[in-house]
């Protein structure tokens, strides 16, 4: 029996778990075996048939996640209530599965450092800052300092440097930026629970 099946609603979302999933000292939790399934229909599909499809693999894992980005999914819930709803559809699981719903997007926790960015993208010195870069081009920032449409700001970045948006891409800023310091509430819940279900080999 592996330790762990995440439900996830696309291929950025995949490889963001593998590239931080693949760090288990940064997330304060012992190796464990996953997997990995992508959804076909996206964030509306992990909405609808997500816990379902998760429920009927219940005996095969310890634990399981569901994850979907908020924006995208269809709901007429809000953020938190949309998570809970999916929290009771997993029920069956008891307290060994967890929906993560996050607002807006996935593309949220990889904002890093404007230096790491740099350096995976080759961002040009000549540019200035990417966040200052950003505000140029009409993107508002957070009180965390991070754009409030993530994923659009990416895009843009991205095109900037004539890098593809590609899965692959997040899955390196993933294996190289800070996780204990990632303030979004979504990820906070995912890396709390992580280290609730796989406390490191000396805690145990």
């Amino acid at each position: 029996m592996k330790d762990l099946l995440l439900l996830v609603a696309d291929k950025s979302m995949e490889y963001t778990l593998l590239g931080g999933l693949g760090r288990p000292q940064a997330l304060g939790i012992r190796s464990i075996t996953f997997d990995i399934r992508v959804h076909p229909d996206r964030d509306g599909g992990v909405r609808t048939t997500g816990a379902q499809i998760l429920n009927l693999q219940e005996a095969r894992y310890r634990h399981a996640f569901l994850m979907l980005d908020y924006e995208g999914s269809g709901s007429k819930l809000g953020p938190a209530e949309l998570e809970s709803e999916l929290d009771n559809k997993l029920r069956g699981w008891g307290d060994r599965a967890k929906s993560i719903v996050i607002n807006p997007e996935l593309d949220v926790w990889l904002w890093a450092t404007d230096n790491l960015l740099a350096q995976i993208l080759s961002w040009p010195v000549s540019a200035g800052g990417i966040r200052d870069w950003i505000q140029g081009k009409g993107f508002e920032l957070d009180e965390s300092i991070k754009p409030k449409r993530p994923k659009e700001a990416f895009e843009a970045v991205f095109r900037y440097c004539r890098v593809p948006r590609s899965a692959a891409n997040y899955k390196k800023i993933a294996e190289r930026t800070s996780l204990q310091n990632c303030e979004d509430p979504a990820f906070q819940r995912f890396h709390k629970t992580l280290q609730e279900w796989f406390p490191p080999a000396h805690s145990s």
